[in-house]
């Protein structure tokens, strides 16, 4: 006994085989250089990784909460140790720098994530459990990423994950706007960058969408669209596109750059909105509603301007509709008369056509022209609204007015009421009425 007691502190001190902290029953398996690219880089498992020194005071301490950990995540995430004094070379490969290291090998087994949170069993669970909830939205066509360096920590969902099997389906083969980041896990630059990438991704939302792809992962990909330094930054603009068609980002590195950037890009490609006639209520809600501002014009009755007097009133808020169409403004007009409620609500019309006034429905607040309704009265008066200038008021009764349903205009001139022939000769007159008739 004695004898063996001394063989096992010999192979201990001598860095052999014996795992110096963990029994077979623990869970944990031992990895060596022998069988590591077998157990964790050929396995499709996602791996939790602890490289740690048998003389080191931490590792020691860790010990019972990383047994604790690979109990908790048994059939789900593997867990498993490397004795780094016994051999430093999977250490040297992974460039663990210091005792105990914790990586998480997600789906790019050759780049794995570093671990850098409480050292309690809960926590690197959550983190397991994170990277596996990554791995099974990359295999489903999307899902969050830590941008520059695939941190672990961020918890943004904006920032979708390419790869090389998912990237013409979500970049090339949709009509969206695309920023997309090349980075590499170990680069500092793509690091920082990192939360500013997804600080920007969430405020782009429903506008432009954020990609991230670990280059050293695709390689093909990268090479593809000609990546050479990291981060890389590639912008594909809306609609059909191609790899040719990607473009060199030119902006700066902050979120604020890079949403004012990318905004430039999603008004370039904003059509211009369309200017409708206010026929129903759904008409009005659609035209307006979730619109910062709606520009609401009453044209003359078709009588007083017939259709081309009408087009040429059209042509000119169509015109300014496309100048301004960065603003994300609805436009929409109504006959003269047509509408009594919006024009009382908005105190225009009644007095004379045409008229126009700029509703904030959300804030209940308008204001109306009182230049001329030109091209260049309306561009100083919607200008000055854009600047903030200018007099408001509330509308009346503080909620939107009743619409009444009417026949949309058919695009030609208005035409009088035809007027009775009557016949009197069936009307029984007196003769001295006949007479005088």
């Amino acid at each position: 006994m004695r004898q063996l007691s001394c063989l096992l502190l010999l192979a201990f001190i001598a860095g052999g085989s014996v795992n110096a902290f963990y029994a077979p029953s623990d869970g944990v398996v031992e990895l060596t250089p022998s069988n590591f690219d077998r157990e964790v880089l050929q396995d499709d498992a996602v791996w939790i990784v602890e490289f740690y020194a048998p003389w080191c005071g931490h590792c020691q301490s860790l010990v019972p909460e990383y047994k604790k950990l690979a109990k908790a995540l048994k059939g789900v995430v593997k867990v498993g140790s490397v004795n780094a004094d016994s051999d430093n070379t999977l250490s040297g490969q992974f460039g663990v720098r210091g005792f105990p290291t914790i990586k998480i090998f997600g789906s790019n087994k050759r780049s794995p994530t570093d671990f850098n949170g409480q050292r309690t069993a809960k926590a690197i669970a959550e983190a397991a459990l994170a990277e596996v909830k990554k791995k099974v939205q990359a295999a489903l066509g999307g899902g969050s990423s830590g941008g520059g360096g695939g941190s672990s920590s961020s918890s943004d969902d904006d920032v979708i994950e390419l790869t090389e099997d998912n990237f013409d389906k979500l970049v090339l083969n949709s009509d969206d706007i695309w920023l997309v980041e090349f980075f590499a896990p170990w680069c500092g630059h793509c690091k920082n960058l990192a939360p500013e990438w997804a600080k920007a991704a969430k405020e782009l939302k429903g506008k432009v969408k954020l990609g991230a792809l670990d280059a050293t992962a695709h390689q093909g990909k990268a090479a593809e669209y000609n990546v050479r330094g990291y981060p890389t930054i590639k912008f594909f603009a809306a609609g059909a596109k191609s790899a040719s068609d990607a473009q060199e980002y030119q902006g700066g590195r902050t979120a604020s750059d890079i949403v004012s950037w990318a905004s430039d890009k999603h008004t370039e490609n904003v059509p211009a909105p369309e200017l409708v006639q206010i026929t129903s209520e759904a008409i009005l809600d659609d035209a307006c509603e979730g619109k910062p501002l709606c520009i609401i014009s009453v044209l003359p009755h078709i009588l007083d301007c017939d259709a081309k007097c009408r087009n040429k009133f059209l042509t000119t808020l169509r015109t300014l509709g496309d100048k301004y169409k960065q603003k994300l403004w609805g436009w929409a007009w109504a006959e003269g008369g047509q509408q009594p409620a919006l024009e009382e609500s908005l105190e225009v019309g009644g007095f004379g056509y045409p008229a126009l006034a700029v509703v904030n429905f959300k804030k209940m607040k308008f204001s109306v022209l009182k230049g001329s309704f030109s091209k260049d009265g309306i561009n100083e008066f919607l200008r000055d609204i854009s600047y903030g200038r200018g007099h408001t008021a509330p509308v009346r009764g503080a909620k939107k007015p009743t619409i009444v349903s009417v026949d949309p205009w058919d695009g030609k001139d208005g035409q009088l009421p035809t007027e009775e022939d009557i016949d009197l000769s069936d009307i029984d007159l007196d003769d001295d009425v006949k007479d005088e008739l």
